[in-house]
């Protein structure tokens, strides 16, 4: 997926293999010198093991009955060999090399196809030390509060901001419950100091959290990496970054300088991945009226009508948070 990180994840998976080698080692010389008897049995069944395999190709006399005289021995062996480390207080499987992920056996593919364990790797390594993660460590569901949130009606709203939060908070739910096949995207849009982006910072932290890669982006960073990617000043990855994460954020939509090019390049991303079937949230403080004015009306189309579109309403949390640590 991001061909910046294969080499670094290639060497995650050898370092895995050559310590689970060389704790197998380890295991190995214990028993061979409490147990010798259980490694002469492993030798046994090696070596039956090989004259199998020569066997099968051999024209001989009797060979299918050769064949399964062989095969019984080594099933034998390998029963006296299991009840010999259960009988001296070791698993049965003590001197079997152990796979941390047994889906992939500590290679990352399937096949062909990647496990689900070489994404866990890619977002670990793309989220090392960054700002996001730091942020996530408060910004997450277990420190969303309702109570900021008034229960009265808020201007001409239909519902007080507290129903209103906890209809957006169901459709998040939601969202990040049926993501693995849902084709929902989120427009979060409303005035400042709502809950918008730590509502996308809640979504990305549980995303996150079940191994799916999450990209961040303000609109102004957004516009920074599309400049560069246009103007080749990428190699590819930060592309293939952007277009084939399996969730884009893109927070404060509106705050990016707006020209032609911002336009044309944000059209290009919304189009690829909505074609691509890749999930993006957006949040803005501008108003469906504002953003029909800002952009072109291919950019709010998408926007409008690809997207599940959420109001946030009420009093500006943080000025509340600010004036009660004043009291």
């Amino acid at each position: 997926m991001i061909r910046g990180y294969q080499a670094e994840i290639s060497k995650i998976y050898g370092s895995i293999r050559e310590e689970e080698n060389k704790a197998l080692r380890e295991r190995k010389a214990e028993i061979e010198q409490k147990l010798p008897a259980i490694i002469e049995l492993e030798r046994q069944i090696g070596k039956l093991c090989i004259e199998l395999s020569i066997s099968s190709f051999k024209n001989m006399d009797n060979r299918d009955a050769y064949l399964k005289e062989l095969k019984e021995k080594i099933t034998e062996h390998r029963i006296k060999k299991s009840e010999l480390l259960v009988a001296n207080g070791y698993p049965m499987d003590y001197l079997n090399l152990h796979y941390r992920c047994p889906k992939c056996e500590d290679t990352g593919y399937i096949g062909s196809k990647k496990c689900i364990c070489y994404k866990q790797k890619m977002v670990q390594i793309y989220y090392k030390n960054s700002e996001l993660v730091s942020l996530l460590k408060t910004n997450n569901f277990e420190n969303f509060n309702l109570n900021y949130y008034s229960t009265q009606r808020y201007s001409d709203a239909p519902e007080s901001p507290r129903k209103n939060i906890q209809e957006i908070l169901e459709k998040a739910f939601n969202f990040i419950k049926s993501f693995e096949t849902t084709d929902e995207n989120l427009m979060f849009y409303g005035n400042s100091g709502t809950g918008k982006t730590f509502l996308s910072h809640c979504i990305a932290k549980d995303l996150l959290d079940k191994g799916y890669l999450v990209v961040y982006r303000t609109s102004e960073e957004l516009i920074q990496n599309l400049r560069q990617i246009r103007f080749n000043e990428d190699d590819g990855t930060l592309e293939d970054l952007l277009t084939n994460c399996d969730l884009l954020i893109i927070d404060d939509l509106g705050t990016e300088q707006v020209n032609d090019f911002s336009k044309t390049e944000l059209f290009n991303l919304l189009n690829k991945k909505l074609l691509a079937s890749k999930k993006m949230i957006v949040s803005t403080n501008f108003t469906l009226e504002d953003l029909s004015r800002t952009y072109s009306e291919r950019i709010t189309s998408r926007l409008f009508g690809s997207f599940n579109l959420c109001k946030f309403y009420g009093e500006d949390i943080r000025v509340k948070k600010n004036l009660s640590r004043l009291r």
